[in-house]
């Protein structure tokens, strides 16, 4: 990944008011070798790190199953698309009682994105579980409705920039995957 490359290593100096920075540890690698997702650690500014989403297209993708498609690499790239318009247009809508990672800043260059996040774990949300008991999953279930509360009310003055269907998975997305799938009683069920 080139995240110090310019313009984005300016840009997360700038949104981080930090003097320099290095990555920390890669948090995740993206689907389909599409980037990572990184904390980096800052010298100087506000923070002490930062979560980095680099998103990176490829010249080509790479799917475990082979379905590395132009309709599979045009899903992902939209998917992303709607992410980052999520984050700049909705994010701010969340409360504390649906904590999400706020934006400090975005950038696409050509086929590169950057999405800077505040880092949780530096907010006091570092802890993740293996297994959960009633009260944890019970937890998160209000989180979600929360979460969803708050789109809910908003109602369809919330789609510009989004999935028209509310979400990356559903079959009209997957017609790769259904045409693969030997199980004829269940292709016939999908729809």
């Amino acid at each position: 990944m080139k995240i110090t490359e310019e313009p984005f290593y300016s840009l997360i100096l700038e949104a981080s008011q930090a003097t320099d920075f290095k990555v920390q540890e890669v948090l995740q690698e993206l689907w389909s070798g599409y980037g990572q997702i990184l904390r980096l650690s800052l010298t100087g500014g506000l923070r002490q790190t930062v979560v980095a989403k680099f998103i990176e297209l490829p010249a080509a993708s790479h799917h475990p199953r082979g379905w590395n498609t132009d309709l599979s690499h045009q899903r992902k790239v939209r998917s992303y698309q709607v992410e980052n318009d999520w984050y700049e247009r909705y994010n701010h809508k969340c409360s504390v009682e649906c904590r999400t990672p706020q934006l400090l800043a975005s950038l696409q260059v050509g086929e590169k994105t950057l999405l800077l996040l505040e880092d949780l774990d530096a907010e006091g949300y570092s802890l993740r579980l293996d297994s959960v008991n009633k009260m944890q999953v019970e937890l998160c279930l209000r989180w979600l409705a929360q979460f969803h509360a708050i789109f809910l009310v908003e109602g369809a003055s919330l789609s510009e920039g989004l999935w028209k269907i509310g979400t990356y998975w559903h079959l009209a997305t997957r017609p790769d995957e259904l045409k693969a799938l030997d199980d004829e009683q269940l292709k016939q069920a999908a729809a």
